[in-house]
């Protein structure tokens, strides 16, 4: 049976849930059940459920810091956002995380089930595949640096950024003497869905290809690595054909694009180069549509969202920075007061009031 885990402070959401959901004719079983995150990730350790359905606004630690922590710690299990009309912003950003699906209340029990048998579909396809094996921890937490570049220079069409990151890979898989063929199909296997990811978000979705995993691709580090290359620059041509021979500038396309990325390290360089401009050209134009250049246009969408989540007191103000692109508490705190004239704390209290 497949073990879903449902993560919700309020009891009566989790009883909707499980009486919506057919179960037993989809090969499924409510394994645990879990008021926020930090409760959840315990059932992950004890259960490990191969499905997490989770609210997004709860006390402690809620489902934007659950689903950053399942990210990287179980990257294959599958996610399912239930999220109040209010709430869409804030659920919309926390799929970047890598939710199959999200779901609106009220639940409609249609809804609910067709995203369930997808998942099911997609645990069956990931079965299939050699030497499918549970997943290392420690495997996961040590990708997540090279997560980080590869998603940048992804976005930025730096082949050779990519290539630079996966050569890192491949030196650290040789360093720690792997050989075993689980540890490499996990590594691929989670580079796969990060590039998946991106393809999602540079609508690559149907013209991209991804290979199957197959044994000759776990046989070494250094196939293991050349296969991930050759996956990673077949699509990134893709993207560049698809960016490079348009007729003319679309500033609509660059100005969608910041707002799906502007948590992530975009800069004018990095969007000059993705979208081949130069980086003058591309500040002057911007700013004669839209008012603002690019780096303030990139500051304006951060703070204002982050203004936006500090309203709500359930959400800690380190997830708040998070959200909004800065890793660093510290500097999103001098940022937002330069931004605003207040801190964020004193923000929240004033909302509250």
């Amino acid at each position: 049976m497949i073990k879903v885990l449902l993560v919700d402070d309020e009891s009566w959401n989790r009883d909707i849930v499980r009486t919506f959901g057919s179960w037993e004719e989809l090969g499924m079983e409510v394994a645990a059940e879990a008021e926020d995150g930090i409760e959840a990730l315990r059932y992950m350790q004890e259960l490990r459920p191969q499905i997490v359905i989770t609210d997004m606004r709860m006390p402690g630690a809620d489902g934007v810091t659950l689903m950053n922590q399942l990210h990287q710690h179980y990257p294959a299990v599958k996610i399912i956002v239930i999220s109040g009309y209010d709430d869409f912003k804030y659920a919309q950003n926390a799929l970047r995380y890598g939710a199959v699906d999200y779901l609106l209340k009220p639940i409609d029990p249609k809804e609910l089930n067709a995203v369930l048998h997808k998942c099911r579909q997609e645990l069956e396809a990931a079965s299939r595949e050699p030497d499918s094996l549970g997943l290392d921890m420690d495997v996961s937490f040590s990708l997540t640096a090279c997560k980080q570049r590869l998603r940048v220079h992804f976005n930025e069409l730096h082949v050779d950024g990519v290539a630079a990151a996966l050569q890192e890979v491949r030196r650290e898989l040789e360093r720690n003497g792997v050989t075993q063929s689980g540890t490499l199909h996990q590594v691929a296997r989670e580079l796969l869905l990060l590039l998946r990811e991106l393809m999602r978000s540079n609508a690559l979705e149907e013209d991209g290809q991804i290979a199957q995993i197959t044994p000759d691709v776990l046989a070494s580090c250094a196939n293991t690595a050349d296969f991930l290359m050759k996956q990673y620059a077949y699509n990134l041509e893709l993207l560049v054909k698809q960016r490079k021979f348009k007729n003319k500038l679309n500033l609509d396309e660059i100005r969608q694009y910041i707002e799906h990325h502007f948590a992530e390290a975009v800069t004018l360089e990095g969007l000059a180069r993705a979208f081949f401009v130069s980086k003058e050209y591309l500040s002057k134009v911007f700013k004669q549509e839209y008012g603002r250049g690019v780096t303030d246009y990139i500051l304006h969408l951060r703070m204002e969202q982050a203004k936006t989540w500090l309203a709500d007191e359930r959400i800690p103000i380190k997830t708040v920075a998070e959200m909004s692109g800065y890793e660093d508490v510290a500097y999103f705190y001098r940022v937002f007061k330069k931004y605003y004239g207040i801190a964020p704390g004193e923000m929240r209290k004033n909302t509250q009031v």
